[in-house]
């Protein structure tokens, strides 16, 4: 007996003590997720740091329950506000760019970029100070003030390249034989899957597109370096920088120096002794949340929504890194039926995805225009789906350096029969009611029958597509499908050809749909959809709870297998694709 309460209090003290650990863990979460929304003062005579080490995305995710990964984002809606702010704060005197690796497709560079440009209107100033300088960074500092390189640090600039890895070997090895069907001879997102290097039409496309956003860059950076756009391609093409001094004696940046020398030339601006440190406030210290931007001060009964749509477009609900067609269909229809939003503007940053999916979207679109004002506003990346939800709206507006067009569909269908059999030593019986009972199937070899059927309903797509974005574009179809054939173009390209309407950002997407909704610039306010999940449902989803599974399954995949993941994730794409696609060809990573 006295054994058995020995137990039974062993296991009380352990459930006190449990409780009591999750208790304050608990307690932990919700005093974090409380003061969210709460930021540091102030102080008078600040310098805003920029740093930027996290991946640029429409809108942000700050992590601070992260186990097992880091999935934070910074938000460029927050970023740009941030700015934005700080340039009439009378306590920010100036911003400080700390940049080393940027990470951001080129149209989210140009906002902030165009934000910083705007910053230095006030009169204020903008230094920045690299150790090592990205292609991408060094085009963020370029507006700078003063620029300011480490004398043993680098600076690249030497163009831009875009790596694709193709699978064809692999997949032989493995003993997977995907069936293609697509149509037009640009449509080269299945390439990878069958070739061992691009098509003499998919290297056509990427040369061209990737020269008019590298052209654009150039010309950029020397408008605000004051150096001749020939010269500085010279400097480009030619690799002329390599090192600091490089840098230096070609006038990319302005001095050779340390950090404490950046100090020095902060102190001299905020006028401050040599003995007092900078007061450096940081983003997220400064920063509102995802709800502020447009809306401060403002009160308004008028409301413009501005719909997200970032990532792979799939079926369904979807998750907070795709554009599930479930979720955005409603988001859209919510706008649509809510009399206090006078318009909306759509926000794309998608390669694309289900054709399907992209068609629920497109409809909702469609019905939306009927009634009120709709805008696209491109971002890095509006190419197949993306282009697909966005080319039925009143305006679209696309950066110079967007990626888009691509307007085509595709699909694929692996035969495993051979990794089955000869690799793993299985085989396949099945029983049907009719010759065709069993299609679609991965476990055997296609019919010419079937591979044509299949073929055919990729084509009547393919025409669907075509037809609904020249009724969009108001142009011949014949015309429309000379632009296509899954023709991928910059946005430069497509304003020249007529694909997107206006070049700009969010704010130019923003004015047109007020514009068109006869709204003053303070008589409405934003209204963002669809809803983030709150710091808690991310919580519970690292762990595995809530709607969202996967994301603790992804983060433990990228740890183990490190820089071979992305290879891993193409092929999961691959068997995991589900009805014909409309999708940018290849993972395009601008470098």
């Amino acid at each position: 007996m006295r054994q058995f309460f020995k137990y039974v209090l062993a296991t009380l003290v352990g459930l006190v003590a449990f409780s009591f650990i999750g208790f304050l863990v608990l307690a932990g979460i919700i005093g974090a997720a409380a003061s969210a929304g709460e930021h540091k003062k102030v102080a008078a005579n600040s310098v805003l740091e920029l740093k930027l080490n996290e991946p640029l995305a429409e809108r942000g995710r700050d992590s601070k329950f992260n186990f097992g990964g880091n999935n934070s984002a910074t938000g460029l809606v927050n970023l740009k506000e941030a700015i934005r702010r700080a340039k009439t704060d009378g306590d920010i005197k100036g911003i400080l760019l700390n940049l080393g690796i940027v990470q951001g497709g080129m149209a989210s560079l140009e906002e902030v970029r165009d934000a910083l440009i705007d910053f230095k209107k006030s009169g204020k100033f903008v230094v920045a100070y690299h150790e090592i300088a990205s292609e991408k960074s060094f085009y963020l500092s370029s507006v700078a003030n003063e620029i300011y390189l480490n004398p043993q640090g680098t600076l690249e600039f030497n163009g831009l390249s875009s790596e694709v890895m193709f699978y064809k070997r692999l997949f032989d090895k493995a003993g997977i034989q995907p069936y293609i069907f697509r149509v037009g001879s640009f449509k080269s997102a299945v390439e990878p899957f069958f070739r061992e290097s691009f098509s003499d039409s998919a290297r056509y496309q990427t040369v061209s597109f990737l020269n008019s956003i590298n052209g654009y860059m150039v010309g950029q950076v020397a408008k605000a370096r004051g150096i001749d756009p020939a010269r500085l391609k010279v400097i480009s093409d030619s690799m002329l920088v390599h090192n600091a001094p490089d840098a230096l004696r070609l006038k990319l940046v302005s001095k050779l120096g340390y950090f404490d020398e950046v100090q020095d030339y902060m102190r001299g601006k905020l006028d401050l002794a040599k003995d007092k440190k900078p007061n450096l406030v940081t983003l997220s210290e400064y920063t509102k949340n995802d709800e502020a931007d447009e809306n401060e001060g403002k009160t308004s009964g008028n409301r413009i929504a501005v719909i997200y749509a970032e990532g792979d477009i799939v079926t369904g609900k979807g998750s907070d890194d795709n554009i599930g067609s479930t979720k955005f269909a409603e988001a859209i229809r919510k706008a649509r039926l809510d009399d206090k939003v006078k318009a909306v503007v759509l926000r794309i940053n998608s390669p694309g995805g289900s054709s399907l999916a992209s068609d629920i979207i497109y409809r909702e679109v469609v019905l939306t225009k009927k009634v009120k004002p709709i805008i696209a506003s491109m971002s890095d990346v509006a190419a197949s789906g993306g282009y697909y939800i966005a080319m039925a709206c009143d305006t679209i507006v696309a950066h110079p350096n967007t990626i888009t067009g691509s307007i085509g569909v595709f699909g694929v269908l692996p035969n495993i029969q051979p990794l089955l059999a000869d690799k793993l030593g299985i085989t396949v019986d099945r029983v049907t009611t009719g010759k065709f009972s069993d299609l679609p199937t991965i476990t055997r070899p296609l019919s010419e029958f079937e591979k044509r059927t299949l073929q055919e309903e990729v084509n009547r797509i393919y025409a669907d597509f075509t037809s609904k974005a020249a009724q969009g574009r108001h142009m011949p179809v014949e015309r429309l499908r000379r632009l296509a054939s899954g023709r991928v173009w910059s946005g430069l390209e497509a304003k020249s050809n007529g694909l997107v309407d206006v070049l700009g950002d969010y704010q130019d997407a923003l004015k047109i749909a007020a514009a068109r909704a006869h709204l003053k610039a303070d008589d409405y306010r934003v209204q963002r959809l669809p809803r983030q999940r709150s710091e808690i449902e991310s919580l519970l989803s690292t762990f595995g709870m809530g709607d969202d599974n996967d994301e603790a399954k992804t983060k433990a995949l990228k740890a183990e297998l490190g820089p071979l993941y992305p290879a891993y994730a193409q092929y999961q794409q691959l068997m995991q694709m589900r009805g014909v696609q409309a999708r940018l060809p290849y993972t395009l990573d601008i470098q």
